[in-house]
């Protein structure tokens, strides 16, 4: 079906997409609980200018399903829209040059992040936003919380409150806490942010590097 409505779309408002791909995936909104993301538009290599850009186009199946599951569900129509809303991103991408470099810097400090190399910790506002306090940077979800009593965060991911142990120390340091144990995960991380807090008497101190660890969440009651 969605190479039947592919081949719909006129060649103009194609250019640059290397690709349309169904995935199996499913991706639960990181706040609704009765949202899914059902596709997504990828931006791949380009050359400094925007008209040179390449993506790729993710309709993810699963995502689909789960909606279906809900109720009512035309799938032909939702289909067509959420392609072309993806093919529309396609060409703000193209136009908006700005936006592509900074989500490629964001893109390069992720990967240091999961290589354990030193990274910039405000790299993931520079992705796309999803929600309130919330971004993405390629399959990984960052959500800003705070340290709450006895070193705990509490957080919602999918309409379900949730909470993880957060280790305690320099309060300056900004914390990366990659979650596990949520009940619809992403296909990538999703990693809660502890931002760092300095004051005007630490100005003229360095401020310690960000600091990467895992939790594995509990329902909060």
């Amino acid at each position: 079906m969605v190479e039947r409505l592919h081949r719909e779309i006129p060649p103009e408002f194609q250019g640059g997409v290397v690709e349309v791909e169904v995935s199996r995936h499913t991706v639960p909104h990181p706040l609704r609980g009765d949202v899914y993301t059902l596709g997504e538009c990828i931006p791949l290599e380009w050359s400094g200018s925007g008209t040179d850009l390449q993506s790729r186009v993710v309709l993810y199946h699963g995502s689909f399903q789960a909606l279906a599951r809900l109720g009512e569900f035309d799938w032909r129509a939702e289909a067509w829209e959420t392609l072309t809303h993806e093919l529309r991103h396609h060409l703000e991408w193209q136009a908006d040059v700005a936006s592509l470099e900074a989500y490629d810097w964001a893109a390069e400090q992720n990967f240091a992040r999961h290589e354990g190399a030193l990274f910039d910790p405000v790299f993931y506002r520079n992705g796309e936003v999803v929600g309130p306090g919330v971004w993405k940077v390629e399959d990984d979800l960052f959500m800003e919380a705070s340290a709450g009593v006895g070193a705990e965060a509490e957080f919602t991911w999918h309409g379900r409150r949730y909470r993880v142990p957060v280790a305690g120390g320099d309060r300056r340091r900004w914390r990366f806490v990659s979650v596990a144990g949520l009940a619809e995960p992403p296909p990538g991380d999703v990693v809660l942010v502890i931002p760092g807090r300095a004051s005007m008497f630490d100005l003229l101190r360095r401020a310690p590097g960000p600091e990467s660890s895992e939790a594995v969440a509990e329902r909060v009651p």
